[in-house]
């Protein structure tokens, strides 16, 4: 029995149907190869995929968890990815009972975003070196970031039509190939704006001259060819700012989206607006950020009333 076409079947749908990116189908395809794999082996004897039960699942899972050492985070993942799965096999009437129904995920214990104080984005933000072309780049891609709250891919794929400075609003291009306004604020306006004026034309011309006259493209941020960037070029670009102001720990680019989110909420922000620049198909994801609201106003408390301790 293979399930691989099933499996391929189902990333198309995902794809052509869902509109979701490249990123979210790699991670589908992963899970839903691992569980192809595995219920492959166990139907070996029964040798028809109506045969698929909630034990085998429930094997699937413990299997994630006792033998490769999967969190209960990763293990809800790929469950989720076999609740879709089934899901449109039932509907493309390769199943008639659903084998998930019956089988309770992982228990997750929620964890915390991880996020830069006020104080080190302020460091952050003034480790670049303006005065040069690449530090005056580097200082526009931070802080339009954290002004913004884009994901990397959104920030290394904007084109200079997703920028309107004058408006003071950036439209990224975010997951499922949707779009959302996001307000920008006229400190980091200034900065991008300036990268725009004082950097980007001599970078775009100089790629235009080692291309024999092929234009740049139309990305706003420029790699030295004049091509975007990578999300790992951004990754080295952001960690080396982060030693110069003096941040030793872990902070990768979605660290830096966490942290708009986390001042927003702390600054009393409706989440509901924090959901819309934020781009979260949900309210319930941006929650997160009001539990670290309620941490914050505890420490406070637990600091300064005279019956915190």
């Amino acid at each position: 029995m293979d399930l691989g076409p099933h499996v391929d079947a189902y990333l198309d749908h995902l794809r052509v149907e869902r509109g979701l990116a490249k990123n979210s189908l790699a991670a589908y395809g992963s899970d839903l190869a691992k569980f192809a794999a595995f219920a492959e082996h166990a139907l070996a004897h029964r040798g028809d995929v109506r045969e698929l039960d909630a034990g085998d699942v429930s094997a699937f899972l413990r299997k994630l968890s006792q033998k490769e050492g999967l969190s209960p985070r990763s293990s809800a993942r790929h469950l989720s990815a076999v609740r879709g799965f089934v899901g449109f096999l039932r509907r493309e009437g390769v199943l008639t009972e659903d084998p998930t129904e019956l089988v309770d995920g992982p228990k997750k214990t929620r964890k915390l975003p991880v996020y830069l104080t006020v104080e080190e984005v302020d460091a952050l933000l003034a480790a670049p070196d303006p005065s040069t072309p690449r530090g005056l780049r580097d200082a526009a891609m931070i802080t339009l970031m954290y002004a913004a709250g884009l994901r990397v891919s959104e920030l290394c794929g904007l084109r200079l039509a997703d920028l309107d400075l004058s408006r003071g609003v950036v439209t990224p291009l975010g997951k499922g190939s949707k779009r959302r306004v996001v307000p920008v604020a006229d400190v980091a306006a200034a900065v991008v704006r300036r990268y725009l004026d004082e950097v980007r034309p001599a970078v775009a011309s100089a790629a235009e001259r080692s291309k024999s006259g092929r234009p740049a493209e139309d990305y706003v941020f420029l790699s030295p060819r004049g091509g975007p960037l990578t999300r790992m070029g951004f990754f080295k670009i952001l960690r080396g700012h982060l030693l110069g102001a003096g941040i030793s720990r872990a902070i990768s680019p979605h660290k830096l989206r966490h942290s708009f989110a986390t001042h927003f909420v702390l600054r009393g922000a409706d989440l509901r607006a924090v959901q819309a620049m934020l781009g979260h198909a949900s309210v319930a994801t941006t929650e997160v950020y009001t539990h670290l609201a309620r941490d914050h106003v505890q420490r406070a408390h637990a600091a300064a009333h005279p019956r915190g301790r």
